[in-house]
């Protein structure tokens, strides 16, 4: 750890890519409060969660490292592979957001923080989101210097204090259009589903996907999340009316979002376990009849 008087030792990633408008904005605002050393995917790793690879290739880039890997393979690779300590892993701007525990789960951004939290580096991720468009795609029609303030101020703020001693990962969602945004701890709201076509035509496939069509004994089976309400996939599931708010407490990740404002969720990644005297009874009575 730094001292108060010394700038942060920051290292940035994404999961958009390198190229991505976010990590620029990121970049610009970090820069002014500490040292900042950039080592992202070199393309887009949207929704990989904390997916890791065993090799990779490294290339140089003007602010540091460009991996062909995901955003974990990035901060594993960072955080041991640099000769260099870091006081905190920043991840994003993702250009849309990651709110819901199943959305949180799947994010690569998140992830990114998950995997900096396992290998004892305090991180924040950070996604941007638009009030009314919801996700900001393209991404390079949408300005990023709101959510990336934010960003730099919470960075600024949490490091130093007692804020990490519990919490491993602060994944904050901040709109990109609304000026002065309220700012509120929140918690990943649980709301998912799942919807399952299925499609025995050929012409069902992607294109390009199964050259020849299907056997007769294949069904062409398509997998789409229903994160939000009404949304099937990546539809846009804004405006979202007052109905919503009723749907999602005050309080929830979710919620903050209907009412424009920066969400705030502080997350430990260790998997801890619930107990139950329920399963424990169970487990005693199997020991002694499985041989």
């Amino acid at each position: 750890m730094t001292d108060s008087s010394s700038p942060l030792r920051i290292l940035l990633t994404n999961d958009d890519g390198i190229d991505a408008p976010g990590i620029a904005a990121m970049r610009e605002e970090l820069t002014a409060v500490g040292d900042v050393t950039v080592v992202a995917p070199a393309e887009n790793q949207s929704g990989v969660g904390r997916a890791r690879n065993e090799h990779a290739v490294r290339r140089d880039h003007p602010w540091g490292y460009a991996l062909e890997g995901t955003p974990a393979d990035c901060v594993a690779y960072g955080l041991r592979g640099l000769d260099a300590d870091f006081d905190i892993v920043v991840s994003g701007i993702n250009d849309g957001p990651n709110a819901g525990n199943y959305v949180v789960g799947r994010s690569g951004t998140v992830g990114a923080g998950v995997e900096a939290a396992f290998l004892g580096t305090p991180a924040i991720a950070v996604s941007g989101y638009h009030a009314r468009d919801f996700f900001c795609h393209p991404p390079e029609e949408y300005d990023f210097s709101r959510p990336a303030r934010v960003a730099r101020a919470l960075t600024e703020r949490v490091f130093g204090t007692d804020v990490f001693d519990e919490v491993d990962l602060l994944n904050v969602n901040a709109p990109a259009d609304v000026p002065s945004p309220r700012m509120r701890v929140t918690r990943p709201f649980a709301d998912y589903d799942q919807q399952v076509d299925h499609h025995a035509d050929a012409g069902a496939l992607p294109d390009g996907d199964r050259e020849g069509g299907l056997d007769d004994d294949e069904v062409y089976v398509r997998l789409q999340d229903v994160s939000w309400p009404d949304a099937v996939g990546f539809e846009n599931p804004f405006p979202l009316g007052d109905e919503h708010r009723d749907r999602y407490p005050v309080g929830s990740d979710r919620r903050a979002m209907v009412d424009g404002e920066v969400s705030v969720s502080p997350l430990a990644v260790h998997h801890g376990h619930a107990t139950d005297p329920r399963l424990a009874s169970v487990v005693e009575s199997l020991s002694e009849q499985v041989e």
